[in-house]
């Protein structure tokens, strides 16, 4: 599968997770079932964020792009998942905790090694506090930029390798090496994500009901690491480039501004 294809699935189980969080009665099969699937995307756009960042050919208008987007979907986003009325806030949306993300990258690849650096990265992990994916998205990609992307002076190398022959860990290349570097972050999302949902769940049910549910709430995650993993092939689309670009930014306030004004309808 090509990145765009990848990103394709990711945009269609982000609607099923949605769509259940503001149609679905939560703790229904059907519910958890959407919601545990839609996990996958998350995760994935935090690895593509990674992978962008050493790609793009300006990472000023990457920036501004994911910062404009964020302010263009807020609206929608509280539209959508306000509980009680027309519109609160609820959070800040998953665009702008992208955004806090790649200041991390920014910061990884400006700030040299040290405490600065930690004191920065650790302030945008904390200004997530109030958006979507809190704290999990930037633990994330800092996870993946951390993997063996960047040099030994903590620079971020290029995703083709300091030359054409030499491929980044993060490329598409299958090679066992990529596999484990990639493995252990993405064990380490997993365990993370369902411990902290286990500590939600046990607040909520039986411990066997939460234990079910955390290990379910993985399956998304785990989703992505196999696509990531074993079916990536490092490329993006031959073909629609500049379809697709801009339909991955424009698909997610679409999306919650139709599905914000259907939760009103009905």
């Amino acid at each position: 599968m090509n990145r765009d294809q990848i990103k394709y699935v990711a945009m269609f189980t982000m609607l099923l997770n949605h769509i259940a969080n503001v149609f679905l009665e939560p703790g229904t099969f059907l519910f958890e079932v959407m919601v545990d699937v839609g996990y996958f995307t998350a995760i994935t756009m935090c690895y593509f964020l990674v992978e962008g960042y050493c790609y793009t050919r300006s990472k000023e208008k990457y920036g501004k792009r994911l910062l404009l987007f964020a302010l263009i979907s807020e609206i929608p986003f509280c539209l959508a998942f306000t509980e009680e009325g027309t519109i609160s806030f609820v959070s800040m949306n998953m665009l702008f905790t992208l955004f806090l993300c790649f200041l991390i990258l920014y910061a990884m690849e400006k700030i040299p090694l040290g405490t600065r650096q930690t004191l920065c990265i650790l302030g945008l992990v904390f200004a997530s506090a109030y958006s979507d994916w809190a704290f999990l998205a930037p633990i994330f990609t800092y996870w993946f930029a951390s993997c063996g992307l960047r040099d030994a002076q903590g620079k971020m190398l290029p995703a083709g390798g300091r030359n054409a022959d030499q491929k980044s860990h993060l490329a598409g290349g299958q090679n066992s090496e990529r596999k484990k570097l990639l493995w252990k972050v993405f064990r380490k999302a997993m365990l993370f994500f369902g411990l902290l949902n286990l500590v939600e769940n046990m607040e909520q049910t039986t411990p066997a009901r939460a234990v079910i549910q955390s290990l379910g709430a993985t399956a998304g995650i785990l989703l992505s690491a196999l696509c990531i993993i074993y079916l990536y092939n490092g490329k993006r689309s031959e073909k629609h480039r500049t379809f697709s670009k801009w339909f991955f930014y424009i698909f997610y306030p679409a999306h919650l501004l139709i599905l914000g004004i259907l939760r009103i309808a009905i």
